[in-house]
C-alpha cells in the first residue's frame, strides 16, 4: 500500500502527459488537414494559371549580379529628328472615322478557312506589331509563328487536353455558363483548321549574345500592347482570330516549341481568312459615353 501511494503521483503524472501529447498531436493533424484543404481550394481557382509556375519568373539573386548586364555597359542612344505627318482637322476627322468603321468590323471568329494566306502578308504584319512601344525598349516579345500541319495538331491536342479539365474542373459553372452564351467549348478544330498559328511569348528578361541577363521591364504590358496592334493590323489585311489566352498550357507549349526559359506564352492567335459559312455571336459595344470621362 505504501508502494501504491508513492506511485500514484507518479502514474498521475505520466498519463497527464500522455494525454497532453496525444492532445497536441490531434490539433496538428487537424491543422495540417485545414492546410491541405485550403491548398486544395487555392489550386482549384479557375484563375490559377500553371504557367506561374514555369520557373520563368526569374530575377537576379545575391551572387549572381556578374549574370546580368549592368546598364552603364550599354551605349547612350543618339537622338534624331523626328517629324510625323500633321493632316488638316478635316483629314484627321475622316482618317479617325475611317479607322474606327474599321476596326469595328473586328470580332473574335471561330470559323476559320484553311485557304492559305501569303506568308509576307503574315511576316508584313508582325513586323507592324513589332512597333509597339516597350519598357527601355527592350522589345520583350517573340511570335512564333505555326504552319506545319502536325505541329498544328500536337498543340491543339495540348490545349483541348487542359481546356477540357478548365471547364469541367478549374473554372467554375459561373465562368462556364457566363461562356455558354457565345458557344464555346473546350473543342478547338480551328488550331487544326487555320493556316497559321502565332504563339506569341513574353520575354521575361533578355539574353545578350554574351549569355548576360538583361532586364525587361513591364514585359507583359508591352507584350499585351503588340497584341494590340497586331489584332488591327491583321484586321487591317482582311484576316481574322480569335485571341485566346491557353489557360495551364504554356509550359507544354514552351517545351514543344523549344523555346527557352526566358520565354513564356502569352497569346495564341489561329490565323486565316474566315470561313464562307462563318458565324459571330450578335454582341454590341459598349456606347462612347460608357467608357470615356473627360476632366
Amino acid at each position: 500500500m505504501a508502494l501504491l501511494s508513492v506511485l500514484t503521483p507518479v502514474l498521475a503524472a505520466i498519463l497527464c502527459l500522455v494525454v497532453g501529447f496525444l492532445f497536441m498531436k490531434s490539433r496538428e493533424t487537424s491543422s495540417t488537414s485545414k492546410t491541405k484543404v485550403v491548398a486544395s481550394k487555392v489550386e482549384s481557382r479557375p484563375w490559377v494559371d500553371q504557367d506561374l509556375q514555369d520557373d520563368t519568373e526569374i530575377t537576379a539573386r545575391e551572387g549572381e549580379d556578374a549574370d546580368w548586364v549592368d546598364s552603364h555597359e550599354e551605349e547612350d542612344l543618339a537622338h534624331v529628328p523626328y517629324s510625323p505627318s500633321r493632316y488638316p482637322e478635316e483629314t484627321m476627322l475622316k482618317r479617325a472615322q475611317d479607322f474606327y468603321t474599321l476596326l469595328n468590323q473586328r470580332r473574335s471568329v471561330r470559323f476559320i478557312s484553311p485557304e492559305q494566306v501569303p506568308r509576307e502578308v503574315i511576316d508584313n504584319v508582325i513586323r507592324t506589331a513589332g512597333t509597339a512601344p516597350s519598357g527601355a525598349h527592350t522589345e520583350p516579345w517573340t511570335f512564333v509563328v505555326v504552319s506545319d500541319p502536325e505541329m498544328k495538331h500536337q498543340i491543339r491536342m495540348i490545349v483541348e487536353e487542359e481546356e477540357e479539365m478548365n471547364y469541367r474542373q478549374r473554372m467554375g459553372d459561373k465562368w462556364v455558363h457566363d461562356l455558354a452564351k457565345l458557344r464555346t467549348n473546350w473543342i478547338k478544330e480551328y488550331l487544326d483548321v487555320a493556316p497559321y498559328l502565332i504563339l506569341i511569348f513574353k520575354q521575361t528578361y533578355g539574353i545578350l549574345p554574351n549569355s548576360k541577363k538583361k532586364t525587361h521591364y513591364y514585359n507583359e504590358i508591352s507584350v499585351s500592347i503588340s497584341c494590340g496592334i497586331l489584332l488591327a493590323a491583321l484586321q487591317n489585311v482582311g484576316l481574322v482570330t480569335v485571341t485566346t489566352t491557353p489557360l495551364n498550357c504554356g509550359p507544354k507549349l514552351r517545351l514543344l516549341l523549344k523555346r527557352p526559359i526566358n520565354e513564356k506564352l502569352l497569346m495564341l492567335l489561329p490565323v486565316g481568312y474566315p470561313a464562307s459559312d462563318a458565324t459571330v455571336p450578335d454582341l454590341k459595344r459598349k456606347h462612347l459615353d460608357d467608357i470615356i470621362v473627360h476632366i
